[in-house]
């Protein structure tokens, strides 16, 4: 297929925007998303992503909205909708990592992580499928983290994990319904990736720096290392792959 419609959410920076670069080819249409900051107000980052798209030949869209309010995962599927006519993949990226412990977690917060990223990502499989099975190389793909899997004193995130488990069970799920379409769906599981300069991390350097002498490759992903693997997963090439949680961690699951 020559052209795709693709819904991209958690632009504006890091792994998104990697997938983003590489989705970017002549023909292609991306709607891309970000929260926009706090107040929504922060539009510059994903606007530039968008600038980068548009030059490497693609077509680009944007659109802006805090994830966590009900019904925000259907309003960007009816975006892409208008704007394109159809959608052929989706990439859930969007999401947030929060370390702090049960006992030092609320429970706002777990409502918050589940809304943003399993209840969006439910909102999408729901709304997108018909696009999906209409398209000739519909795919899904979620991204997921290591802290769904990787469960250690010093490695826990147990709102983030809940949320992006529960995120893989749909995954699973969807795949078993749209199969029979010839949709494919997947989940990447990065473990500790580089964050761009300027952006929030939820751990300190001393402690990434640690987190890379776990890996049995002995380095941190690169945001491009996980987008590879997206883009895999999105092409023709993986249509006998689906159902499946790709961990891209460097070994830390076996180390």
């Amino acid at each position: 297929m020559s052209e795709l419609a693709i819904l991209v959410t958690g632009a504006s920076s890091g792994i998104g925007a990697a997938v983003c670069r590489r989705l970017a080819k002549p023909g292609n249409r991306l709607l891309i998303h970000a929260r926009g900051g706090a107040d929504g107000t922060d539009t510059a980052p994903l606007e530039a992503i968008a600038a980068d798209i548009r030059g490497r030949g693609a077509k680009a869209e944007t659109v802006f909205s805090d994830l966590a309010i009900a019904g925000a995962g259907e309003r960007l599927v009816a975006e892409a909708m208008q704007k394109f006519g159809a959608l052929d993949q989706v990439v859930s990226n969007a999401g947030f990592a929060d370390k702090r412990l049960l006992g030092d977690v609320d429970r706002a917060t777990l409502d918050r992580s589940l809304s943003a990223m399993t209840g969006t990502f439910f909102e999408i499989a729901t709304s997108a499928q018909t696009a999906l099975k209409a398209s000739e190389c519909g795919r899904v793909v979620a991204v997921s983290s290591f802290v769904a899997h990787h469960y250690t004193s010093d490695t826990l995130f147990p709102v983030t994990a809940a949320a992006k488990a529960a995120v893989e069970a749909l995954a699973k799920s969807l795949a078993v319904q749209l199969g029979p379409d010839g949709v494919t769906v997947n989940c990447v599981a990065p473990g500790y990736t580089q964050k761009d300069e300027g952006t929030h991390r939820a751990i300190s350097p001393d402690a990434l720096k640690a987190a890379a002498n776990r890996a049995l490759t002995r380095r941190i992903a690169q945001t491009d290392d996980i987008a590879a693997a997206v883009e895999f997963l999105l092409s023709s090439d993986a249509r006998q792959i689906t159902g499946q949680v790709l961990r891209v961690d460097g070994g830390l699951g076996v180390s």
